[in-house]
């Protein structure tokens, strides 16, 4: 089924508004925190823990310096994202919840950005040397996986194309005819008489 606009509508809009606020409250709590001198913090020893970095880049601190280009990036993306989930015909409820998300994150990214000229990262693994990151990077990279799983797995239009391709490739049978003709010409090989 094919969700309709208002629930597209209300799913994205609220989980972006959720992972924004999420991360937005995140945020401040940190920065609230590192004036208190309370980082770095360990959250489950060894496996994650709280340390400040004020990052210039992109998700998980990915180019650094380009922070005006990021915001225009992240206003494009959302546009994108509102666009398609308005306009798109067949979408997949998947699709609406990792376009959402995405949104979300791009959005709290960007507020970070436009206020203070860096996004505030927080999250730091203890077990594997990954980039630190906060809650918005976890609702770009979880939307942009679910919505293309969406899109390529649980789409209607992806079913569709798919449908149309095998058809037209050869590899679904055709439609009996509804009244043979009783001579055994519309039957295919093999079939008992």
């Amino acid at each position: 089924m094919v969700p309709g606009l208002p629930w597209r509508l209300a799913v994205a809009g609220s989980l972006g508004l959720l992972v924004l606020v999420v991360d937005q409250l995140t945020k401040a709590w940190v920065r609230d925190a590192l004036v208190a001198g309370a980082f770095p913090m360990t959250v489950i020893p060894g496996v994650i823990e709280f340390d400040f970095v004020a990052n210039t880049g992109v998700s998980f601190g990915l180019a650094a310096g380009f922070g005006s280009a990021f915001v225009l990036l992240a206003v494009v993306v959302v546009a994108a994202a509102a666009i398609y989930l308005t306009r798109a015909r067949l979408v997949s409820r998947w699709e609406v919840v990792g376009l959402g998300m995405l949104a979300g994150g791009a959005i709290g990214n960007a507020i970070d950005r436009a206020l203070f000229g860096f996004v505030t990262d927080f999250i730091a693994t203890a077990f594997i040397d990954f980039p630190v990151f906060n809650v918005a990077d976890i609702g770009i990279t979880v939307g942009v996986a679910i919505a293309l799983i969406g899109f390529m797995v649980f789409s209607p239009a992806a079913h569709r194309d798919r449908d149309s391709e095998a058809s037209s490739a050869g590899d679904v049978p055709p439609e009996p005819s509804a009244a043979g003709s009783g001579d055994g010409a519309d039957r295919t090989p093999g079939e008992g008489l």
